[in-house]
């Protein structure tokens, strides 16, 4: 397997958006928005998953991520301006939006905020709002906490390891596209990561209660990273959410991303 052919969108401002396509041309448009960390290149059984969706899905990546120009103290809510952007040169006028886990809030955000281009809104083991009196992380402090789990995880990638720490597989370092992903999430996707949780940690920019698109809102029963009190939040906050559980962890098996990308397109 080879990545898809990047493409880069240009902002007056001087900007880029780096962008990939999966799935079927003429398929039904979704903005994808990719987790934290995570990058527009996608593992196989995903991109096979996308390819035998309805969907034409626009995996961007965020700024800080893949060569995406760094916008630091972005809020969640300015991922907006950007799907608009990246919509408007596909000449989507209406489209879904998808996000998992960190990029789930990114994805509501579009669902609150761009309502009368979005149609439906799908999040994978998403995370609800930081609690108001928690304590921010100041980024210093962040930029060392991410650098020590990136070393954590390529370490275990040196020694031989697959490339999802899920089950079994093959060695990553034996294989170019895997260990293209693994560093571009890992190793050059560090500003986007703490940006990222930066922006997550502070207020969204939006209340969840205004949006009015369906939301279909899926998690693991064994999810180690997200628990289920996030679901169980969006559930009771997002006025039109239904939920959905499946068996496993915080990254499902292809079947979920079918069940999920059957979901959009029928919406």
């Amino acid at each position: 397997m080879t990545h898809p052919e990047t493409s880069e969108l240009a902002r007056g401002d001087g900007t880029v958006l780096r962008y990939c396509l999966y799935g079927p041309p003429d398929g039904y448009p979704v903005v994808s928005h990719n987790g934290s960390p995570s990058s527009r290149w996608k593992w196989p059984t995903l991109v096979e998953s996308m390819g035998r969706s309805k969907l034409r899905l626009l995996v961007y990546d965020r700024p800080g991520y893949g060569g995406s120009t760094r916008r630091p103290g972005r809020t969640v809510a300015d991922a907006v301006d950007d799907v608009r952007a990246l919509a408007d040169a596909q000449g989507w006028e209406q489209f879904a939006v998808f996000g998992g886990s960190g990029g789930g809030p990114h994805a509501l955000a579009c669902a609150a905020l761009l309502a009368d281009r979005v149609i439906s809104c799908a999040v994978l083991s998403g995370v609800k709002p930081a609690d108001p009196g928690k304590p921010a992380l100041e980024e210093a402090e962040l930029r060392s906490q991410v650098a020590e789990v990136a070393a954590e995880i390529m370490g275990r990638i040196d020694d031989g390891g697959p490339e999802l720490p899920t089950g079994p597989g093959p060695a990553a370092r034996d294989d170019p596209d895997a260990m293209a992903r693994l560093r571009a999430t890992f190793v050059d996707g560090t500003d986007g990561w703490v940006d990222d949780s930066l922006a997550l940690a502070r207020p969204w920019g939006f209340d969840l209660a205004t949006i009015t698109v369906p939301v279909g809102l899926w998690r693991g029963t064994n999810d180690a990273n997200v628990s289920s009190e996030h679901a169980d939040y969006l559930l009771e906050h997002i006025p039109t959410a239904q939920g959905y559980v499946y068996p496993g962890g915080h990254l499902p098996g292809a079947a979920v991303y079918d069940e999920i990308y059957d979901w959009l397109h029928t919406r």
